[in-house]
């Protein structure tokens, strides 16, 4: 039997089988070594190796520990009595373990797809997928600094394909062996015209994530309890719902004899920019919970393989995940799920949930924990519900007391956590209830644990460029937001690994406030109006600034769901909606539009436009809502005669810069601040200073 270290780290076979239980992990399958990257080394710490294979693991379904997870006692049991499940595991390390800096930098992937490399390195390619992480490394700063990185699969319902990652979990059964049924909503949303699509086909999921299949392909003829399937459309969330009769639509593929299970054919054809509902009755839950204890079992595992040739004895777990994986995060951090099993210790010493407000629809029967939070698709999703903060609250709607890290509080196994987010979050996600009271009248400060930030004037992920030049701007009304993420997020990251390996605290959060008037109601924004212009040559439209947000009720989903823990029995669907709202505020902005609190990064103390967390849908898609995770870049006009003729009371580029000095004094002066506040690094502020001086005032980002 080989011991661990030399399993993680001098597995030279192609193929080498670890066993022997230890965290709940039974064997480790390394299926391929091959050096990452090309074998291009990186600075001090040289090459890397890319690891991958699979790892197996069993759950005690006895076990206080695993008792949330939803349905694990419905789930098919081994011989030993153990439910058991397979991972997929990708290892991203150093080729020589004494260069390691003595992290394991666990990237929760999203959908299926590593991240982490495209997000803290700069310079990788845009056009590369997702899930293709060692494709090219772009500056390799992630690398540089010695990080081991290791992906895991934890979503049961995304398929395989594209190199995603996948996790294999059993169906859960009633007693006597039969299907578990029940009905589920699925909001069907399409980007192109389609007649026949997948069950599962929304927004962000469909031809990756599996549907439940319907318990009878025949939706013309009720069930023994009188149960019919139906189907509606209408053309925005807050619009009334049409009826589709049944006898328009049917269960299968379009044109093929045999009924498909999991799809759903409309012979008109499902539209872009409409949202169609189907309700039916289905069968064969997964046990999606397990992918929390997944997470927990080889963060615990991972971290026991202590060897001063590897990493020394004092090896940290970072978790760190983007979007949905944020809220699979907090989620996990909810439920209890970074005390290990036996109860002995913290699975992870610090978190990173990036841009991942709210929480996570994982652990439900019949979960789709693929489906977002927006106020337009997903808006009925479980995705944001009380607990909104880190720290302990009463919610006067619920009477509930309680805050995300109470578990992990009551063990002594709550991580070091830095959140990091960005104003859609705010606008569109309701991320203000994670810093605020649920009413929204005053600031809530966060535990000693935690840190928060809120990068200012930035969207989602930041848009590609070159940014389409010609209306419609993909699905939204205005040119979407470039501003980057990576070099607030390198900072943030070097501060976090700081505070869990060398004791040394980052720097104070960095939020807008109600204190400060920088957290306002909707209503109070003083955002400036942006005529219509064709600076650059492109043609837009004005400004739409309605003061809209993405407003919270509370829900009611039946009397088998856990609102607190968000998890249980969806019984209520579509779920009914209470009349009474919690306190969502939005950012205030400046003269120009751009956010006022957070961190203000070089591009929005050196502005070369108008940069927002907000952005409309096209007016033929959802008119007026928000368009799904994007921003807005309005840029400045060349000149004051060319803002004057417009009739925009912005001021022009030549106005703010009448010198390519000026420009680069104004870049100099706002990197220099932020690496004194410790939120820029100061290789990173050199480089955007040369940037600066060699390029002269920015076309974009």
């Amino acid at each position: 039997m080989r011991r661990i270290r030399n399993l993680l780290f001098a597995v030279s076979a192609s193929t080498v089988v670890f066993t022997g239980a230890q965290a709940r992990i039974v064997d480790i399958e390394i299926v391929k070594t091959e050096p990452a990257f090309a074998g291009l080394a990186f600075g001090k710490v040289g090459g890397f190796e890319l690891v991958t294979g699979k790892a197996h693991g069993v759950l005690d379904p006895n076990a206080a520990a695993n008792a949330p997870i939803q349905d694990l006692a419905l789930a098919p049991r081994n011989a030993k009595g153990m439910v058991e499940y397979t991972t997929d595991i990708a290892i991203l390390r150093p080729a020589d373990p004494k260069k390691s800096n003595n992290i394991l930098l666990f990237n929760v992937i999203n959908r299926g797809n590593k991240g982490a490399v495209s997000l803290f390195n700069a310079d990788v390619p845009g056009d590369l997928a997702a899930n293709n992480a060692v494709a090219n490394a772009g500056d390799g700063w992630l690398q540089q600094q010695g990080y081991t990185t290791i992906w895991f699969g934890w979503q049961a319902d995304v398929l395989p394909g594209n190199n995603r990652m996948t996790l294999t979990v059993p169906v859960a059964r009633n007693k006597d062996g039969s299907s578990i049924t029940g009905t589920v909503r699925s909001e069907i949303v399409v980007t192109a015209p389609a007649t026949s699509v997948a069950l599962s086909t929304g927004w962000f999921t469909g031809l990756t994530h599996a549907a439940y299949p319907t318990v009878s392909t025949d939706n013309k003829t009720p069930l023994a309890d009188g149960f019919l399937p139906s189907l509606t459309v209408r053309a925005r969330e807050n619009a009334p719902r049409v009826a589709i009769p049944n006898a328009a639509w049917s269960f299968g593929a379009c044109g093929e004899a045999k009924p498909d299970d999991r799809k759903i054919c409309l012979s008109t054809g499902f539209q872009p920019g409409h949202q169609y509902e189907v309700l039916y009755r289905a069968k064969d839950p997964l046990v999606l919970g397990i992918g929390m204890a997944v997470a927990r079992d080889l963060g615990t595992y991972m971290k026991s393989a202590r060897s001063p040739t590897v990493h020394g004895p004092a090896v940290k777990t970072t978790i760190m995940g983007t979007s949905q994986s944020g809220r699979f995060i907090r989620t996990m951090l909810l439920l209890g799920f970074n005390r290990n099993e036996t109860g002995s210790g913290k699975a992870f010493d610090a978190a990173l949930p990036h841009i991942g407000g709210g929480l996570l629809g994982l652990n439900i029967r019949f979960g789709a924990p693929g489906r977002g939070w927006n106020d337009q698709v997903d808006h009925l999703s479980p995705a944001y519900e009380f607990p909104f903060s880190y720290s302990k609250q009463t919610d006067p709607l619920t009477g509930r007391s309680a805050g995300v890290l109470d578990r992990c509080a009551a063990t002594n196994t709550c991580p070091t956590i830095v959140h990091a987010a960005t104003v859609l979050e705010i606008w569109e996600g309701r991320q203000s209830l994670g810093f605020t009271d649920p009413l929204g009248r005053q600031d809530v400060a966060d535990p000693p644990n935690v840190r928060s930030y809120i990068m200012a004037s930035t969207q989602h992920a930041p848009a590609g460029l070159p940014l389409p030049t010609k209306a419609p701007f993909g699905a939204c009304y205005q040119q979407s937001n470039p501003n980057p993420h990576t070099w607030t997020m390198r900072a943030l990251l070097d501060g976090l690994t700081g505070w869990v390996r060398d004791g040394i605290a980052p720097p104070p959060s960095q939020i807008p406030t109600i204190a400060a008037g920088t957290l306002v109601a909707p209503d109070a924004v003083r955002f400036p109006a942006i005529p219509a212009n064709g600076y650059g040559g492109v043609d837009r439209p004005a400004v739409r600034f309605l003061g809209v947000h993405n407003p919270l009720p509370v829900f009611d989903r039946g009397p088998g769901y856990k609102a607190g823990e968000i998890s249980g029995v969806l019984g209520k669907e579509p779920p009914g909606i209470g009349t009474a709202r919690y306190g969502v505020l939005v950012p205030q902005v400046d003269a120009d539009g751009n956010d006022i609190g957070g961190i203000r990064n070089v591009y929005i103390q050196a502005p070369i436009g108008t940069y927002t967390g907000w952005n409309l849908f096209r007016d033929d898609w959802f008119a007026n809502g928000f368009c799904t995770l994007a921003g807005s870049f309005v840029p400045f006009a060349a000149n004051r005669a060319e803002r004057e003729k417009t009739g925009d009371g912005r001021l022009s580029l030549e106005e703010r810069y009448p010198t390519p000095g000026a420009y680069v004094a104004a870049v100099t002066k706002a990197a220099q601040g932020l690496v004194a506040q410790r939120l820029l690094l100061p290789d990173d502020a050199n480089r955007l200073i040369a940037e600066a001086e060699a390029k002269g005032v920015r076309s974009g980002p």
